[in-house]
């Protein structure tokens, strides 16, 4: 069966058109109050006491969703995208019949189409207060994310996306998912068996959003796993999964990459924020498969997925804030725990050097501005255009800037003598390098070039030219 909503019937009888024409409509839309009113009462009628009674055939009743009331409820959700119909379902309260049916129902589609429509309406600010200021109602909510039905769990991640995106009450929200310890094992549990690539991404999205909102919460997040002993018996290992967040973290992103790498820029944002901590950094590099696999999955999207040299340059405004969590990510790993064994200098410096460059030589051609363009842009628009791609390239440089300045203060003269040969440090791609290094790295290029003397003097005396501003005692 199709899990989207069906579209609306294509008519109404004569009966529903006198209605509507005789001021039966919601606000400025063509629906009906009076047909409204029978699919809610319709909802109530499902989960009434006398309907939730225990036997096998009400059983069956609570898990199946008849086919003619499924299509009106999915008509309802369709409808609640509409502002007039979303407040006329909160004057009806209609967010206390869906608690109802959530409550009661263990019906998945039916529960799924309830958190939906719920999703709708919080995309309107006045509605998203009221709903979250809803004690019982957000216990009710938060309990869904532990449900087994992934499309339940994508719209009840929806719902908290939207909630979680309200600054007015991002807090009631961070709050109540601090006060309930087991949202962290199913989050953690999603990310790391499902293989539902719109509902991890849609799950990353709300972690993103927690650990940008309350940086308490992450930490505690990171030490929860960390916190587990290691050599707990096996029997207790197997009722209780001990879940750390990393390695889920991890899961997850390979799962995604797997389908559509484009799609990764949530979980890199995560890892990104996780190394502004300490703990962060630690969680990532102290275990060390997952530091290495970390390491292996950034490092092969860096030097064969993103920004490739057959790719054009501009395909650097579509991948620029996941290629600076990358490498913000990899620069923290680097610069944290460079004695481990997956970050031998002869393994991997050339060829992040080579993606340094080659990322920082389309920022120069995405900044190039075109020969013929008018040069009468007033101040308005280019303070616009700064707000937006230009800053975030600027962001991108300053990452891959540090991160290159840590990679030259670790080259070995063997490093560099196999960089000369295998052209990862040609002229053209030095120049480069040093285009963007100079002139706050000075004193880490004056020393790279020491080096470059004692390896090719005719290169590193082209290049003294080309920077007079360099410095270098021979």
């Amino acid at each position: 069966m199709d899990r989207n909503p069906s579209p609306p019937p294509p008519g109404r009888d004569k009966e529903e058109e006198e209605e509507v024409a005789g001021g039966d409509c919601i606000g400025s839309t063509v629906y009906s109050k009076h047909w409204l009113f029978g699919v809610l009462s319709g909802l109530i009628q499902i989960v009434s006491p006398e309907n939730t009674k225990s036997s096998s055939d009400d059983e069956e009743q609570l898990t199946d969703l008849d086919e003619e009331m499924e299509n009106e409820i999915c008509r309802v959700w369709d409808m609640s995208m509409d502002e007039d119909v979303a407040v006329f379902l909160q004057e009806f309260n209609a967010p206390d019949i869906f608690m109802g049916v959530l409550a009661k129902s263990k019906c998945p589609r039916l529960r799924e189409i309830c958190v939906g429509i719920l999703g709708n309406m919080a995309c309107f600010q006045e509605i998203c207060v009221s709903i979250s200021s809803d004690k019982n109602l957000g216990q009710v909510l938060l309990h869904c994310l532990y449900d087994s039905d992934p499309p339940t769990l994508l719209e009840t991640s929806r719902l908290l996306l939207t909630c979680l995106s309200q600054a007015e009450v991002a807090s009631v929200w961070v709050e109540r998912i601090r006060e309930h310890p087991a949202i962290y094992d199913s989050i953690c549990f999603i990310m790391s068996s499902s293989t539902n690539v719109d509902l991890l991404v849609k799950v990353g999205e709300v972690v993103d959003k927690l650990f940008d909102l309350d940086e308490k919460l992450m930490l505690e997040w990171v030490r929860n796993g960390a916190a587990q002993p290691l050599d707990q018996p096996q029997e207790e290992s197997e009722e209780q999964p001990v879940f750390r967040l990393v390695p889920c973290i991890l899961e997850a992103a390979k799962q995604v990459r797997s389908e559509n790498p484009e799609w990764l820029d949530v979980y890199m944002h995560i890892l990104q924020l996780l190394t502004t901590v300490d703990d962060g950094i630690q969680a990532i590099v102290h275990c060390p498969d997952t530091g290495k696999d970390i390491w292996n999955l950034l490092f092969d999207l860096v030097c064969h997925e993103f920004c490739q040299s057959d790719d054009p340059p501009i395909i650097l405004q579509e991948q620029k804030t996941v290629l600076a969590s990358v490498f913000s990510v990899l620069s923290a790993i680097y610069a944290s725990q460079t004695e481990q064994e997956y970050l031998k200098i002869e393994k991997v410096d050339l060829p992040l050097i080579d993606s340094l460059i080659r990322v920082l030589q389309n920022m120069e051609q995405c900044q190039k501005k075109p020969e013929n363009s008018a040069e009468s842009n007033t101040e308005e628009t280019k303070k616009t255009d700064l707000t937006q791609d230009d800053f975030h390239l600027k962001i991108l440089k300053d990452i891959l800037c540090e991160f290159l300045s840590n990679i030259f203060q670790a080259l070995t003269k063997e490093t560099v003598a196999q960089g000369v040969k295998e052209g990862q440090l040609s002229k053209q791609k030095c120049s480069s390098a040093f285009q963007n290094l100079l002139p706050f790295y000075s004193p880490v290029v004056e020393d790279f070039i020491k080096i470059l003397r004692e390896v090719d003097k005719a290169l590193a005396d082209d290049l003294e030219k080309n920077f007079p501003s360099l410095k270098v005692q021979t």
